[in-house]
Order: C-alpha cells, then sequence, then structure tokens
C-alpha cells in the first residue's frame, strides 16, 4: 500500500475518533503568507515534497488563483499528523486555506462555520492590517477560537536589519493589537480565556517561506531561543533552522494542544449558531457531537464540478452522513438523496461510504443545495444564516452578446450564485440586462471569468455601477395609504433607526423576514428600544424594521402577511432613486380593513402599504447612503504628501496618522464611487513605492450638495423620470 493510500486509510479511521479532530481555519490579510504556510503544513505530513512547499501553492489549483497569485477559494484538505515523539498517538486535522482579499471575505464568513479553530497569520512586516481584523472578527462572531503566527520574521531581519530588541518590541505590538480586538469583538465569556500569550503557546512565530517556525513549547523541546533565531536568520543558515525547528510540527503541535475538538467545541458553539429548541433530541444530539444521532450538516460552500456537478462542503454537527442517505434541504423546502460522499485531499475528494458528526465533508446529489443550508434527515429549524461582514457594493449589467446564449447565461448566473452568495443576481425587466452586485472589482472580474473562459460565453458589460441606499434623517408625518378598492386604510409613519439598534441588526443578531417568537426582544431592549415597542416588531427586512403599534384594529392578524410583504417590497427599492433602503423604522399605527377577505387580497393590501412608506421616507428628510471603504496606504515619509492628496482628492478623510521609521501610514475613508482607478494612481503618486490595503466601511450620508446629481444620474441610468416623485403623488393610485 503507497504512503497516499495509508494516508486515506488512518483519515477514515480518525474521522470515527470525534477526540482525535481539529477542524481549523487559516485566516489572514492578503499577501501575509497563509498559502505557503498551508504548503508547509502538507509538506510536513507527507502528502507534497519539502522542496516544492512554498512554491506548489497546493490549495491554490484554480487556474486564476495561478495567474493572480492569490488565493481566491477556500480550500479544504484532510490530514493525519502525530507528535514527533509519539508518532503513533495520531490526528485528523481538517484544514481550511481562506483567502486574504477583502472582495473575497465571504468564503471567509462560510469556512468560519465549518471549523472550531483559527490560525490567524500575521507579517511581521505589516503588522495588523484592515482585513486581519475582518477576518478575526469573522472567526469570534462565529466562535472559533484564535490563534496566532506572526510570519515573515526573517524579513524583519534581514531586509528591515531590525536588532534583536526592536524585533520583541514589535512581536508585542502584533501581540498586543490582536488582543485588543478579541476584547473587543470575542463573546463575553471568552474574552479573557481567549486572549493569545507566547507563555501559553497561543503565539509562535517563524518564515512560512523558509519553513521554521518557534513557539515557547518548542523552545522549551528543543532548547532552542530568540537568539538563535535571530543568528540562524543574519547568517543565512535559515535551512538548519527549519531542519530543527520545522514550521509544520509548531503549528500542527499547535493546533493539537490549542484548539477544541469537535465535541468540546459544539457545547458552546451549537446555541450560537443554532437558534432551535437546546433540550429537545436534535438540540442535544448536535451539542454532544452525537455520532449516533439524527444526521444535522449545514452546508458552507458550493462548487460545480465539470464532471460531477454540483460538490456542497459542510460540516456535520450531529449523526452520520452516507451515501444513499434520503435528506431534507431545510431552507430550499426539498427531498434529495445523497450519491456519493467524500473527503478532501486539497484537489483531489476521496470517496468514503459514511462521515459521522464533526467532520467536514463533501456530498454529490444535492442539485439545490446553496451555501447556508440546513441539511437533516428531520425537519428541524434551520442554522443561523451566516452574516456577512461586507455588502455588495459595486454593480455590473451583463448581457449575453448573442440572444441565443442567454438561456445559457442566465443558467450560469444561477450556477455562480449558489457558489457564492454574496453575489446577488438581478434581472432588470426592462432593459433585459443582469445586474451583477459584488464587494468589488476583483469579484466582478472573477465572475466576468468564470462566464467567458470556464463556459465559453460572450458577453459585454457595463462600466461599474455603485450600490446606494436610501434612508431618513427624521421623523415623517402619518400617512394614510387606500388600497385600489377604497375599502381598506393604513395609517403609517417612518423614522431613523436609532445607532444601537442599527449595529444590531448589521451584526445579524436578528434574522431577516417575519419575527417568529419573542427571542428578539432581550437583544433589542438591550440596544435601547422600549420594550413594549420590542414586542410588537412584525418583520426584520434590509436593516430596516416594522413595528405594530395599532390597537384592537379588527382582522389585522388576517391581512399580517400581506402587509409585511408591502413592508419588505417599499425598502426593497425605495422612492428616491429604487435603491434599497436601509435604517429605517416603518410604524403602523392605525387601519380600517374590510370585513370580507375578498376585498382585502393582495392587490389591494400591498399597494396600500408599499406607498405610504415610501411617501413616509419623502416626508422625513430624505438623504442617500453612500458605500465607503476604509483604507491603509503606507508610503516613505517622502510621499506622504502625494499619498494624502491622492485620499482628499477622492473625498477621502484621514483618521489617524502613524509613523514608524521613516514609514507613515495613513488610515482613512473613501467612497467607493471615488476608488476606480485608484491603484494606477497611488502607484503613479508614489513611484511605486506603497503599500495599500482596503476593507469595506458600510454605509453614511453622502454630502447633501452631492444629493441632486447623483439621485439624476441613477434614475436616468434605470430609465425614470430624473426627478424624485412627490410624496402626495406616490400615494395617489396613478403614482409611478
Amino acid at each position: 500500500m503507497g504512503r497516499r493510500e495509508q494516508m486515506v486509510e488512518k483519515v477514515k479511521e480518525l474521522m470515527n475518533n470525534q477526540e482525535k479532530i481539529r477542524n481549523m481555519g487559516i485566516v489572514a490579510h492578503i499577501d501575509h503568507g497563509k498559502t505557503t504556510l498551508s504548503d508547509n503544513l502538507i509538506a510536513g505530513v507527507g502528502m507534497i515534497s519539502t522542496e516544492l512547499a512554498g512554491k506548489q501553492l497546493f490549495l491554490d489549483f484554480d487556474q486564476e488563483e495561478q495567474e493572480r497569485g492569490i488565493t481566491i477559494n477556500a480550500a479544504n484538505i484532510s490530514m493525519v499528523y502525530g507528535r514527533e515523539e509519539n508518532k503513533e498517538d495520531q490526528y485528523l486535522i481538517n484544514l481550511i486555506d481562506t483567502p486574504g482579499h477583502v472582495d473575497f471575505g465571504g468564503d471567509v464568513t462560510r469556512s468560519m462555520r465549518a471549523v472550531d479553530g483559527a490560525l490567524v497569520v500575521v507579517c511581521a512586516v505589516e503588522g495588523i492590517m484592515p482585513q486581519t481584523e475582518t477576518v478575526l472578527r469573522q472567526a469570534l462572531r462565529e466562535r472559533v477560537k484564535p490563534v496566532l503566527f506572526i510570519n515573515k520574521v526573517d524579513r524583519l531581519i534581514n531586509e528591515l536589519q531590525v536588532t534583536p530588541e526592536k524585533m520583541q518590541e514589535q512581536f508585542v505590538k502584533i501581540i498586543a493589537k490582536v488582543n485588543s480586538l478579541i476584547d473587543a469583538m470575542a463573546p463575553d465569556e471568552f474574552k479573557k480565556e481567549w486572549q493569545v500569550r507566547v507563555e501559553d503557546g497561543t503565539v509562535a512565530f517563524g518564515s512560512a517561506y523558509n519553513n521554521w517556525a518557534i513557539s515557547l513549547p518548542m523552545m522549551k523541546k528543543t532548547g532552542m531561543s530568540f537568539k538563535d533565531i535571530y543568528d540562524g536568520c543574519k547568517q543565512e543558515k535559515q535551512d538548519e533552522l527549519a531542519k530543527k525547528i520545522p514550521l509544520y510540527r509548531v503549528v500542527l503541535e499547535m493546533a493539537l494542544d490549542k484548539f477544541p475538538n469537535p465535541i468540546e467545541a459544539q457545547k458552546y458553539r451549537i446555541p450560537k449558531i443554532w437558534k432551535g429548541d437546546l433540550e429537545s433530541e436534535m438540540g442535544k444530539s448536535m451539542i454532544s457531537c452525537d455520532p449516533n444521532g439524527k444526521m444535522v450538516m449545514m452546508i458552507t460552500k458550493v462548487i460545480i464540478d465539470p464532471h460531477a456537478g454540483e460538490i456542497a462542503t459542510g460540516r456535520i454537527f450531529s449523526g452520520k452522513i452516507g451515501k444513499g442517505l434520503e435528506v431534507k434541504l431545510i431552507t430550499g423546502n426539498v427531498d434529495a438523496k445523497i450519491q456519493q460522499v467524500a473527503v478532501y485531499m486539497g484537489p483531489d475528494r476521496i470517496n468514503v461510504e459514511d462521515v459521522p458528526a464533526g467532520n467536514i465533508v463533501a456530498l454529490v446529489g444535492l442539485r439545490a443545495a446553496t451555501a447556508g443550508e440546513t441539511i437533516c434527515e428531520v425537519e428541524i429549524k434551520p442554522f443561523e444564516e451566516m452574516k456577512h461582514f461586507s455588502e455588495p457594493v459595486i454593480t455590473k449589467a451583463i448581457e449575453a452578446k448573442n440572444t441565443k446564449d442567454l438561456p445559457k447565461l442566465i443558467e450560469v448566473l444561477r450556477g455562480i450564485q449558489k457558489q457564492d452568495t454574496t453575489i446577488k443576481v438581478e434581472l432588470d425587466q426592462e432593459t433585459g440586462e443582469h445586474l451583477v452586485a459584488g464587494m468589488g472589482e476583483l469579484h466582478l472580474e472573477r465572475i466576468e471569468h468564470i462566464i467567458q473562459r470556464d463556459h465559453g460565453l460572450e458577453i459585454t458589460t457595463s462600466p461599474p455601477i455603485v450600490v446606494y441606499r436610501e434612508s431618513v434623517t427624521a421623523k415623517s408625518k402619518e400617512i394614510e395609504g387606500k388600497s385600489p378598492n377604497r375599502h381598506n386604510k393604513f395609517y403609517f409613519y417612518v423614522e431613523p433607526i436609532t445607532e444601537e439598534v442599527m449595529e444590531l441588526l448589521i451584526e445579524g443578531e436578528i434574522p431577516e423576514g417575519k419575527i417568529r417568537g419573542t427571542t428578539h426582544v432581550e437583544p433589542f431592549v438591550k440596544a435601547g428600544m422600549p420594550r413594549n415597542e420590542a414586542k410588537k416588531l412584525w418583520a426584520v427586512s434590509n436593516n430596516n424594521i416594522m413595528v405594530n403599534a395599532s390597537k384592537g384594529v379588527q382582522y389585522l392578524n388576517e391581512t399580517k402577511e400581506l402587509i409585511i410583504q408591502g413592508f419588505e417590497q417599499a425598502v426593497n427599492a425605495g422612492p428616491i432613486a429604487k435603491e434599497k433602503v436601509q435604517g429605517v423604522k416603518v410604524v403602523l399605527v392605525d387601519a380600517v380593513l374590510h370585513e370580507d377577505a375578498i376585498h382585502r387580497g393582495p392587490a389591494q393590501v400591498i399597494p396600500a402599504i408599499w406607498r405610504p412608506i415610501h411617501a413616509g421616507i419623502l416626508t422625513g428628510k430624505p438623504i442617500i447612503l453612500e458605500p465607503k471603504q476604509k483604507i491603509q496606504i503606507t508610503v516613505p515619509q517622502e510621499f506622504m504628501g502625494a499619498a494624502t492628496k491622492e485620499i482628499q482628492g477622492r473625498r477621502g478623510f484621514i483618521d489617524n496618522m502613524e509613523q514608524d521609521g521613516d514609514s507613515i501610514s495613513l488610515i482613512g475613508k473613501v467612497p467607493v464611487a471615488e476608488m476606480f482607478g485608484f491603484a494606477g494612481d497611488i502607484r503613479g503618486a508614489t513611484e511605486g513605492r506603497v503599500n495599500w490595503s482596503i476593507e469595506y466601511f458600510g454605509y453614511t450620508p453622502l454630502p447633501r450638495d452631492l444629493y441632486l446629481p447623483v439621485v439624476k444620474q441613477i434614475r436616468e441610468r434605470k430609465g425614470l423620470d430624473p426627478n424624485p416623485p412627490q410624496a402626495e403623488s406616490i400615494v395617489d393610485d396613478d403614482a409611478e
């Protein structure tokens, strides 16, 4: 039996021993060395040659990843490792290498649902970057325990020529920053427990490129010290360091010792990610990670394989999944049969008979599956929706060059949306164009490549379009909405949501849609909402809320579903420019309803809801919100003026400025609409001597002087009258 076959057999054996499983993800800012690190771990366990480690980029097997030199897709691999001192005592490590580019952050969010531990990689030279904060936030939100690996230490010593004292100072600074982020973002019960510390072995240092690493436990085992590291780098003896303190040994042993096994992790993770009855048979089975319970799994990723079709990857939280098992897709409300079950070996999938709870698995045969789907043997409450930190802020219109290709284009776009739930695809009924919204320019370029290169379709695309939001800044007057038959009347006002409640909605604590039960009441009260108002909450949509403040209205409960539909329709395309509405509280004050249900059907009720809400927005001091990005630029001191000018010339402003030696870091915020062409301009302004990164910041009000020009531009692009309607005309039946 060859080495590979032995590894496969060992994986099959260990997946049944949950105490010996570690599910981990590697997360970091772009170019901080995740995939090189993954290579070294894979080489360390004997799955690729040591010579190729760090150069093969084994988990970047997508053609575009290789061309661009970045990770675009989260990649899975299952590997076996035993400590040097007792190699027979082996563990199964299910590893996910995640992307670092801000445009592909959705893959990080989805991956964090599948793992229990996150190895946070930080470049020793660049330190904590914006995307480091984002990926750490994503891990902590999912109750995934972090440990820290400070990479590229050799660059600190050899390129920046720092002294041993300066090196230690930089380490202390990075660790302190990571801990301040954990303190700010971790669940209360883990704020102290999950702090990373050199002395307890949750911090390691090294060079993924040169294949060595050190941690305090490894210093004790090998007698190596920081002085040996410093001297080894200075004397160009990094090959010797790699033999004495190989990176894979330090990192994998840190994972074995510091990450929880699935049994431990699911005790505190399930109450966070599943809001069903924890005392039910199903709840107890998931909390105890019971392989003998009913099967429950969450799909975290879907890829489309040209040979096998849809491959759904996910984490099994209860029971066992095997070939031929009949399952329910809870959100999609369909039944399916599992055709194949497999585990990942990098680009390859190895078919197995069945896989128990606590493992990450690949399934063939779930055609209706999308990322975020709950699959189960019985009907249960689905897992909490995965809330992405970023939002799609740039749109392109995509058309098939040849009309005959339109059905295939629709099919391809549906497939892309299944694979990446952060992409939003809408059909513009008036123009027939497909509007594809993504996280940024690179995200949309990637979609175009998939359509053209992978599916051979010729397409035309529009220039990038920025996605705006509509909101209000004041309480509107009370507005009456009449149904077309005049038999039903509804009275609404709208007002802005408070910052605290908005934060709650953005964090995803409250699921979208109709409010069920009372679990939402305490979070809203904690955010400052009066308890009696929180109890009357009916629905959440697009970070807007609807409250029923009416009293004793006959037939209101029978009409509730239609009222919520009208509210959702109103906030999905606002009155100012048909952009989504955000941050608005809609209050139903009163209603008069016809006693006969036939006179209060959808065609009567829905227009009588969305029209007064739109009129309310127009009388509530309306504003347009624009998306902004947080930007960090590091330049030599002599280029500070040029970099500052570049930010300020794009309506950006600088929040903070830090000096480190002769380098200056500028941290600021810039509107997405002003960032097109930035890469070329900043390189030109600084003669190429610049490091910069961006991350999604959120929506902020558009300056007042730009309100009308931007509204006019959006409306004209959408084929609407350039001037927004008046409130009075909207509540009239003949309105827009």
